[in-house]
């Protein structure tokens, strides 16, 4: 099955309003700043997003919070070189945080891909982090329950792909990418290039097409940090 999309705008069309959106990358690191822009033309509202952090300047998931789009983010850093977006519609109790330790995150996402409903973690016992889940003890150490997290969409950034939807992903742009891929029900990936099948190894697959739905060709991507640096506004 041919996965390839004609364009960003019609890889996104379909999410709708409150739908929950993973956004791969590790800061600007394999982030889809593309389909995230795109995203925003699109508008759906009340969103909530999972990403390691909550945005940084007035770009990418930053700019999404801006334009009102997210109702709540889920992520390890809410804060960031610049994290006006966030902060500020945070204290002014416009956006819910779920705060996740960043090896919870990655592991909470894995767990969902797996169809793994639950597990346990000492990360955050004894903090407000654990407050209300469930705690045992194993080999005398206390564990807090964590459960998976799963998405309707995952939007994210690859190297190289096939027209079956095989991924490869450049040096750390590979971070939470292939996780989110195998935890959405639905994911739309941007990759730099789009080779005909046959062209990529099996042994150099990092997420196989299976788990991919939508595949749009970007091949002069945009990294966050020099937009950021460039004082870029996306609005």
């Amino acid at each position: 099955m041919d996965k390839t999309c004609p364009g960003l705008k019609e890889a996104v069309a379909e999410i709708p309003d409150g739908a929950v959106v993973m956004i791969g990358g590790f800061g600007g690191s394999g982030a889809p700043i593309e389909l995230i822009h795109t995203l925003i033309d699109a508008g759906p509202k009340n969103l909530t997003v999972i990403n390691n952090n909550a945005g940084n300047g007035k770009i990418g998931i930053a700019a999404m919070i801006d334009a009102g789009m997210v109702a709540k983010m889920i992520c390890s850093f809410p804060k960031s070189s610049d994290p006006r977006a966030f902060t500020d519609r945070y204290m002014a109790g416009e956006i819910e945080l779920e705060l996740v330790p960043q090896g919870t995150l990655a592991e909470r996402i894995r767990a969902g891909g797996a169809g793994i409903p639950a597990f346990y973690t000492p990360s955050s016992y004894g903090t407000e982090l654990a407050e209300g889940k469930p705690v045992a003890e194993f080999d005398g150490r206390p564990y807090v329950q964590e459960r998976w997290l799963k998405a309707d969409y995952a939007l994210i950034k690859a190297e190289l792909a096939d027209p079956y939807g095989n991924l490869t992903y450049r040096m750390a742009a590979r971070n939470f990418n292939p996780l989110m891929a195998a935890a959405a029900e639905k994911t739309i990936v941007q990759a730099h290039k789009i080779v005909p099948a046959g062209d990529i190894e099996p042994e150099q697959v990092i997420t196989p097409g299976i788990f991919v739905d939508k595949i749009v060709e970007v091949a002069d991507a945009k990294q966050e940090e020099e937009l950021i640096r460039a004082g870029v506004t996306y609005d």
